[in-house]
This record gives structure tokens, C-alpha cells and sequence, in this order.
């Protein structure tokens, strides 16, 4: 016999118990985008204790939708290796180009990020950060209905050694940051498309941009001036290795 109640304590006392073992981390990632779910589950895989907050309902960032709504990505040679390690399926186009179907390539990115051993929260906006003496020390969350609804309602903070902004074109975290501290860091913005220059100049973009504060994907580009690439995906999922690499050796 089902009782309904005995559903939702469940779902409540379950969630609730992973949420107050992740308010103290290894590393926050902000954003579940591809850069965020590759960088997440490496770090897992490194024996890092990581929490993803996506303000989202779902995950994935814009890769769902492909190229115009049109549910093909494309992932030159260099991240192959990447595509292999999530077991996602890929075929060449031409040499150089390989293609993959976005809609399996988010379950694959989901799933291996949360088999490796990372939490993804949804529903959760950072809307602040947490700062010791000049470093970033973890995040300030809330859920994004609150955001959405322009309710006044106070967050709650997660601790974590390490920050990672993967918000994708809007760079939300590392905007905060130069709002809140003057001089700390300068947001310049994205340019416009050119996937050559962009793909190419996005890992160079992957670093740490404040004590604490690393910055992947899109975000990357958008705080350091680097063109858009489109629906182009492998300089995505280097960023985000890339990340996991830099974090790790931050630990």
C-alpha cells in the first residue's frame, strides 16, 4: 500500500541529508553546462568533493538545442578523448570534424558526472560569494524561484576551497565579483562569432581569475574578450578539463 506521505518524507529527508553534507565542499562549480558537468566529474574522479548549482531546471546549458534547434554538435580532433571517456557515440563528418547527437551527449554528461561522484543541484542560484582575507571561500545560494519571483528572502552559504564560474555567456560569478570588489577583476565580454580564433583562444581564457576563483567555458571567453564559437563543443569540454586540472592542484 502507498502512502503519500511516506513519499514525500522520502524525497525530504533524503534531500535534505545530501544538501547539509554539500554545504562544506571541495569545489562549487556554478553553471551545469557542458565546461561544468566535464570539469565536475574529473574532479569527482580526482577524489574531490564537488556540488554543481545549475539555476536551471534542467541541465546542460545551450548544448540541448544544437546548432538552431537542430540536435547535432560538432567536436574537432583535439577533444575526442573527452567524448570517449563519457562513452558518448560520434561519427566523422570530414577529417577534423566529428559530429554527435547533443541530445546524448547531456544524458552522458549527466549521468558519467554523476556516477563519477559530483552532486548537481537545480533550481539553485549563486547570487553571491563568500570572501576570507581577499580569496573566494565558497558561494551564496538561493533558490531560483526567489530570483525569479524578486521575493526578499535570505540564502544560505556553501564553503568550498575552490570556485568554479561556468555560467556560460553572462559569467554571473565573476561579474559579482567585480561588482563587489572594486578592481579585483575586469568582465570585458564576448566578441563575435569565430570559432577558429574562439576555440582556440578559450583555453588560454581557462584560469584562475581571483584567488579561489576559476573560470570555464563561455565564461572564460566572455571575462577575457574571446569570440563566440556556436555550436561547436570541443573547446568547451577542454575548458572544462582544464578546470578540473587547475582545481585540483589547488587543493
Amino acid at each position: 500500500m502507498l502512502d503519500e506521505v511516506t513519499i514525500t518524507r522520502a524525497i525530504v529527508e533524503d534531500f535534505m541529508k545530501t544538501f547539509v553534507e554539500y554545504t562544506d565542499v571541495d569545489v562549487a562549480i556554478v553553471g551545469a553546462g557542458p565546461s561544468g558537468m566535464v570539469a565536475a566529474k574529473y574532479l569527482a574522479e580526482g577524489g574531490a568533493k564537488v556540488a554543481v548549482f545549475e539555476r536551471k531546471l534542467s541541465v546542460g546549458g545551450g548544448m540541448w538545442g544544437g546548432g538552431m534547434m537542430f540536435p547535432r554538435i560538432v567536436i574537432q580532433d583535439e577533444a575526442k578523448h573527452i567524448l570517449e571517456d563519457f562513452e558518448i557515440h560520434y561519427w566523422t563528418h570530414k577529417d577534423g570534424y566529428f559530429l554527435a547527437n547533443s541530445i546524448e551527449v547531456v544524458g552522458k554528461l549527466v549521468s558519467k558526472t554523476i556516477a563519477a561522484g559530483a552532486e548537481i543541484f537545480n533550481l539553485m542560484s549563486v547570487e553571491d560569494v563568500v570572501i576570507r582575507d581577499d580569496k573566494i571561500t565558497g558561494v551564496v545560494i538561493n533558490w531560483s524561484a526567489v530570483e525569479l519571483a524578486k521575493l526578499h528572502v535570505d540564502p544560505l552559504s556553501i564553503r568550498s576551497k575552490v570556485v568554479i564560474d561556468g555560467t556560460g555567456h553572462d559569467a554571473d560569478v565573476c561579474r559579482i565579483v567585480e561588482r563587489k570588489i572594486p578592481g579585483a577583476l575586469k568582465v570585458v565580454g564576448e566578441k563575435p562569432m569565430w570559432a577558429e580564433v574562439g576555440e582556440k583562444f578559450l583555453l588560454d581564457a581557462t584560469k584562475e581569475v581571483y584567488p579561489g576563483l576559476i573560470v570555464t567555458g563561455m565564461a572564460a571567453n566572455a571575462v577575457t574578450g574571446g569570440p563566440r564559437m556556436g555550436p561547436i563543443f570541443g573547446g568547451m569540454m577542454l575548458s572544462g578539463e582544464k578546470a578540473a586540472k587547475l582545481a585540483l592542484s589547488k587543493l
